[in-house]
């Protein structure tokens, strides 16, 4: 296996460190958990905690989508949005 060079490296970088910060974010206290914790004692809002799951899950898909060349310009194919155009 090759070292990644440049924005490869890059990319692979980031991809290690979106997987560690996803894996930390799956491990944390489940919800079921934090409904027998009082609200003054919890260390971060429940929603809040499924948001940044959710937004580290969408970094992690751009990143892959980047390293496997879909993301680069000119090669693979394009995807539409449901906003894009408007």
């Amino acid at each position: 296996m090759s070292t990644p060079t440049g924005d490869n490296a890059f990319l692979h970088e980031l991809e290690l460190n979106v997987r560690a910060e996803l894996t930390q974010a799956e491990t944390g206290q489940p919800e079921e958990e934090a409904a027998c914790v009082p609200i003054d004692e919890w260390l971060s809002d429940p929603a809040d905690d499924q948001r940044y799951e959710a937004s580290l899950r969408s970094l992690l898909g751009a990143v892959e989508a980047l390293e496997d060349g879909s993301g680069s310009r000119g090669h693979g194919s394009h995807r539409h949005t449901e906003t894009e155009g408007w």
